[in-house]
């Protein structure tokens, strides 16, 4: 099995999902802002577990995955980030990148806490990722998101359509070189 990392920034711990995160996981799958522009719906509480479960066989399987965020000053969950493969059935196919996603609580939202994790996040990727490309598919709607992406060095590969919503799919260079 993959060792778990886990990554300080200056406010945030990245690590493994825990059991006890599962409560404000469930909680912010559930939330309507968090969802808006993740699938429209808020997910119910088994659709909450079965994608905590599955960050954990991600990690396994991948050598990659998704962290969880800890606000450091109140040990608070933030939300998560990272990267996963989820073999979506899509044109042009993704499938084989490292797919770059991030969520947090409505209560994180608005301080930079995404880009900060985020960066930590793609310092580990360039290090201990695998392709030479990462990849990330947003909500056309969802402008923080889309902005945050382009500081992150994202750029527009192309609009697509993933399960009948349109998307926007973004690239970039697994490394900066």
């Amino acid at each position: 099995m993959t060792q778990l990392p886990t990554i300080k920034t200056a406010r945030l711990t990245l690590r493994p999902h825990r059991a006890g995160d599962f409560e404000a996981y469930a909680a912010m799958w559930a939330d309507s802002t968090v969802v808006r522009f993740i699938g429209g719906e808020p997910m119910s509480r088994e659709v909450s577990w079965s994608r905590f479960l599955r960050q954990a066989g991600i990690w396994h399987h991948l050598g990659f995955g998704f962290f969880a965020i800890e606000d450091k000053a109140t040990g608070a969950l933030a939300g998560e980030c990272g990267f996963h493969d989820l073999h979506r059935n899509m044109t042009p196919s993704i499938e084989g990148t490292m797919e770059t996603g991030w969520a947090l609580l409505p209560a994180f939202h608005g301080q930079g806490l995404a880009e900060e994790a985020m960066r930590a996040c793609l310092a580990w990727a360039e290090a201990h990722g695998t392709g030479d490309r990462l990849t990330a598919i947003i909500d056309p709607g969802n402008e923080p998101s889309l902005r945050l992406a382009r500081r992150l060095g994202f750029a527009q590969r192309t609009l697509a359509t993933y399960r009948d919503n349109a998307i926007v799919l973004l690239e970039r260079p697994r490394r900066g070189d």
